[in-house]
């Protein structure tokens, strides 16, 4: 058995890995990456029609928006995922759309190989941290395709985010998708195999048995297997490591980043936020209302909509994360502006006094985060502040480089932890150990900075590579 990186090993972005054995072709997500026109993975189309299993761990773009390239390749089969990241994924599309046009170019696909993406939800298959055993023939076919035992757990990363389990042609393989521990609204699933990860879940409470749609779902033949012993190891774990060596908590960068916006608010200035429409937005809007007790809030109408979209989904959160939500929105509901037009949004500028803005996205790549820009950027007081990663060549990026002239506000990098950093990767390869683990999501010399730290830590078999490279499981 072999893995080919297609993408997101010694980058940021476009993760897409396939788990090549003598029957099962299975790929594990395929995103882009946000630079110059769009990057997309190293997809091999002799391969893509042979393919007999998709994952995709959740739906922001660096790991979903390739997914039309394979059924315009030749793919015939189902995308697995969660019922929560196919809802999120239109407004993806339309936003990567959005951004490849405005570079003058096109997506490599259509809309109706858009069209053609067809789902099946894994809750369906089997309740979070239980064994499925799943089997890919076609009814009728006479298909001897060996089965594979799955569990998938919640990641932390955003609503519907999961991590994967698989066994599969005798090898034990486990996909962290992007992982976080330190939401402050979603859990995270350890994926220890001697434990049912923090908190429980409630995705598997009840009975524990095969009911609803579990039962009658054809993929499960048996849908739930008992938990592995303690010192479970697998083959090969692919490992969400975007953030190199940093050893900072999410408290710590909390702390810099409510220091920066208070400093500016009390100046009587803005403080910009532009965030991702699914994800840390939510957590940084209930952070904000809880650490801001005075000033007014502008809140784009898709970040205010996916944060009362996880009161419906309550499985996603932590134990007291609806509480935590309901509480502090009811604490400054009658300081939140959530406008639908450029006249309402310049006269809160004007008239609201010092604001907390929270728009997309996160790169700043929409129409609306420029539109706040231009209207902050003239005035020292103000201040802009990217929490995530700024790809090559988007505007976040070029703002931090000094790239744009005239600007007189301060423009901040003080990230909000949705990925892991050292200390996190320390942890997983203790609750994960593998015979071989790829670190990915990092540029190559961060990767390789943190491989040659674990090795002197002791650990072995820890990997950095690029795409195009193999691996010999």
């Amino acid at each position: 058995m072999k893995l080919h990186v297609w993408g997101g090993a010694g980058e940021h972005g476009r993760s897409c890995y396939l788990i090549a054995g003598e029957r099962h072709r299975i790929l594990f997500d395929c995103g882009v990456k946000k630079e110059d026109e769009g990057q997309y993975p190293l997809l091999d189309p002799e391969i893509i029609p042979q393919l007999t299993a998709v994952f995709l761990s959740h739906a922001h773009e660096d790991h979903s928006m390739a997914l039309p390239l394979l059924y315009k390749q030749g793919y015939k089969g189902d995308i697995w995922t969660t019922k929560a990241t196919v809802e999120q994924l239109s407004s993806y599309f339309a936003s990567w759309g959005r951004y490849v046009k405005e570079r003058g170019a096109e997506r490599p696909y259509t809309e109706e190989h858009i069209a053609a993406l067809k789902f099946r939800y894994l809750e369906d298959l089997v309740p979070v941290l239980q064994w499925a055993e799943m089997d890919l023939g076609e009814p009728g076919s006479g298909s001897d395709l060996p089965e594979i035992r799955l569990k998938w757990g919640r990641s932390g990363h955003l609503a519907g985010a999961v991590w994967l389990r698989l066994e599969v042609e005798g090898r034990r393989i486990f996909f962290s998708g992007d992982y976080s521990r330190e939401s402050l609204l979603l859990a995270a699933d350890s994926p220890m195999e001697d434990e049912a990860g923090e908190g429980g879940s409630p995705f598997s409470k009840g009975t524990g048995q095969r009911t609803g749609q579990n039962a009658s779902h054809p993929a499960a033949k048996q849908a739930v297997w008992p938990t592995k012993p303690s010192g479970y190891a697998a083959d090969l774990v692919i490992m969400d490591n975007a953030y190199g060596s940093d050893e900072e908590t999410q408290e710590i960068k909390l702390k810099a980043l409510e220091r920066v916006a208070r400093n500016t608010l009390e100046a009587g200035g803005h403080v910009l936020l532009p965030v991702p429409a699914y994800g840390r937005g939510q957590d940084m809007l209930v952070w904000a209302c809880e650490q801001f007790d005075t000033c007014n809030l502008i809140v784009e109408e898709n970040i205010w909509r996916g944060l009362q979209r996880l009161l419906d989904q309550p499985e996603w959160l932590l134990p007291q994360g609806r509480e935590r939500i309901e509480q502090a929105t009811a604490s400054c509901l009658d300081r939140i502006l959530v406008p639908s037009q450029d006249e309402e949004r310049l006269e809160a500028l004007v008239n609201k006094g010092p604001c907390l803005i929270f728009t997309a996205d996160g790169m700043m790549e929409s129409p609306k985060a420029r539109w706040y820009f231009k209207h902050l950027a003239g005035n020292k007081r103000n201040a802009v502040i990217i929490t995530g990663h700024a790809a090559r060549h988007t505007f976040a990026r070029n703002i931090l480089e000094g790239g744009i002239k005239e600007v007189l506000c301060m423009v901040r990098h003080i990230r909000y932890k949705v990925h892991q950093g050292l200390p996190d990767v320390r942890k997983m390869l203790h609750e994960a150990p593998a015979v071989q683990t790829l670190l990915v999501h990092a540029s190559k010399p961060k990767t390789d900075e943190v491989r040659r730290v674990l090795q002197g830590e002791g650990h072995q078999g820890v990997y950095s590579l690029r795409p195009g490279a193999e691996l010999m499981l």
